[in-house]
Parts: C-alpha cells; structure tokens; sequence
C-alpha cells in the first residue's frame, strides 16, 4: 500500500511556473517581470529566520537575486532563530536606510514594536510564508494555502496507510490503524493552519474508529515541535514509544521533513527496520528527505516551489516602491489580531516516489544528480 500512486491534490508539473529562468536545477529563479529594471534602485532589508533550514537558505537566495535583477540592492539577513537577533537587523535596516522589509518571522508575536519604528520611516512591510501578528503595521502577505498544505499533508498519510485510494476516496479498509501525530512550532503562525487542515481529515476517522492515537495525545499543545527543530521531534517520538510500548505504528503526521528526519531516526532505534517504517509525511521536499522517500522510508512530502513565493515577494515590493497596487488573491483569511493582512496564496504539490521525477526535477527545481 505504501507504494500506491495518488493524484489528489497534485499540479501537473507543466502548470508549475517553468518561466523562471536558469539551467535545470538553478533554484535562484529569474526575473519577475516587474517594473523596476535598472531604474528601481534602493534597499531593501530581507529578515529569514535561519539558516539551519536548506529551505530558507533557498528562500534567502531567491528572494535576494530576484531583487537585484530588478536593480534593487538588498541587505539579507538569517537571525539563527533568535528573536532578539532578528529584531536588532530589522532595526539596522531600517537605520540603514531600507525602503521595504521582506520578514519571514521567528515568533510573529514579537516584532510590533520594530514594526512601528519601520511605520514611522513611511517603509511598507511584506511578511513572508509567516504571518505576523498583533501589529497593524503588515502591509501584506505571501505564503502558501497553509490549510490545504495540512488537508494534503493527511491525505497523503491516509492514501499511504490504504484508508483512501488514490483518489483520495474511503476504501474497505476498516483499520483500526495507529498514527501519532507531529504539529509545528507553536511561535509559527502557519503551524496552526498545518495542523487545522491536518484534523479535518483525520480528526472524523478518530471519531469512527478508523485512526487510533496510541499516546492519546491529539491537541495541538501536546504536539508542537518548538522552533521545528528535529531532535526535539526525535526526543517525543522516543517518548512515545516509551509510552506505548509493543503497540505497532502505522502512520506519523509530520508536518516538516526536518522533524520527518527526525521522527524516522526515533523509529529505526526504537526497533522499526528501515524497509518497515510507518508511513511518515513531510513538507519542504527538502534533498534529504527526497532521498529518503526515493529509498522508501518517508512516505511523501509537500513541495512548495519557494521560487515562485520569492516571485510573489519581489513583485509586491516592487510594486509598492513603483507607486502600485500589489496583487492578492485572499483579502478574508489572514486575522494577524489587528487587521486582515491581504495574502497572495500559492498552491502546493504532494510528492511521493511515484512522481517526484515529474514534479521536481522536471520543474528544475533539483537535477537528477542532486538526489543521488
């Protein structure tokens, strides 16, 4: 079963934008068709969290390159997710003269008051993929539909474990089957709308019987991973199997390939062989989690194409510093507690072994060597 083929909620990869330039496999991306050219100019301040992450060292890079072919210079920063750090190169960008802000936030409760400052240099903010919140001082958003990230993130596990086909519709399949659920950080706005769109699934199959949590541990406190960090995720998954004992586990919601890592490590100490895991879930499509799913360990992951989110980012900004209106697609969504941040929300792509060919390296997002 855990070789199936699912289509449910898969872009064909000609749909992903292939207008990005570069060779196969350049991640950096291309131009975004804006406005500004060489006639742009000015700073722009880019705030990433980490680099401990490959996925927010190809954000930084695409974010970054994308400007500069704009014109734009561009003062980028990683704050190794400390939130002190990150607030101290927000405030230097701003000093330094930056006439817009891209914030892929730490904690999106921390920064109202670097906000403000940044309000009263008249600087325009963009948050990127992590709302911030409790500051009306958000000019606008770009991330994925995080929701439906979380509904593929548990289709996918269920199509694995056979209670859907590969359509995603109920089979025979009568279970009870066990899984044990992983939630992101708790700091991390989109955590919240991963494990949301998650339960809208699974949470009925609990109710019927058909899912079995052994560790009884459901809510979202009891499973958040603190800062996304793996031996974290790999510290409860070895609780877990404390606690449960010789019970056997079918299936891990894990809504990041880091904590998948991980959760997998846990398991093949705990007694799981490698050829007999669980099915596990992920997001990021991150190399080695690809690598893992290609060799049959990690079930499938999300891959959300961070060129096209750079694209986004670089478009509103430059709109904004062109005197435009920038363009959303969600005005309703995102509450960040002081305002309805208008979004621009991108789609997302399951991959398993089935299609990963088609959907990353025919995308050029990786080459066929990378994942060797």
């Amino acid at each position: 079963m855990k070789n199936s083929k699912f289509l449910l909620g898969i872009a064909a990869a000609g749909v992903i934008s292939l207008a990005l330039t570069g060779c196969a496999g350049d991640r950096t991306g291309g131009s975004t068709g804006g406005g500004g050219g060489d006639e742009a100019g000015g700073i722009v301040g880019v705030a990433m969290p980490t680099q401990q992450s490959e996925r927010w060292i190809a954000d930084g890079d695409n974010v970054k390159s994308q400007l500069e072919e704009l014109g734009y210079e561009v003062d980028l920063q990683y704050a190794n997710d400390d939130i002190p750090t990150q607030v101290a190169q927000i405030e230097n960008m701003i000093s330094s003269g930056a006439e817009a802000l891209i914030i892929a936030s730490i904690d999106g409760t921390t920064l109202t008051d670097v906000l403000q400052q940044a309000a009263d240099a008249g600087i325009p903010v963009i948050a990127y993929d992590r709302l911030i919140n409790g500051s009306p001082n958000v000019d606008y958003y770009t991330t994925f539909d995080n929701f439906q990230v979380g509904v593929q993130q548990a289709t996918s596990l269920l199509i694995g474990m056979g209670v859907f086909d590969e359509n995603g519709e109920r089979t025979d399949a009568a279970g009870p089957f066990n899984v044990e659920l992983f939630a992101g950080s708790p700091d991390d706005n989109n955590a919240t709308f991963f494990f949301n769109g998650a339960m809208s699934v699974i949470q009925p199959l609990i109710d019927d019987g058909t899912l079995v949590v052994p560790s009884g541990q459901t809510d979202f406190e009891q499973v958040a991973i603190l800062r996304w960090l793996p031996e974290t995720a790999q510290e409860r998954m070895e609780n877990i199997l404390t606690i449960i004992g010789d019970t056997q586990i079918d299936g891990v919601l894990s809504p990041y390939d880091g904590l998948s890592i991980g959760i997998i490590s846990a398991l093949t100490s705990g007694g799981y062989s490698t050829d007999a895991l669980p099915v596990i879930t992920g997001q990021d499509a991150e190399v080695g989690s690809v690598k893992s799913i290609i060799a049959g360990e990690q079930y499938s992951t999300i891959f959300k194409d961070t060129r096209l989110l750079a694209e986004q980012a670089v478009a509103m900004v430059d709109a904004l510093l062109q005197g435009e209106e920038p363009e959303v697609n969600d005005t309703e969504t995102y509450d960040n507690g002081e305002k309805i941040v208008p979004s621009y929300l991108l789609e997302s792509t399951i991959v398993t072994v089935d299609n990963y060919e088609e959907v990353l390296i025919g995308s050029g997002y990786y080459t066929a060597e990378d994942l060797q």
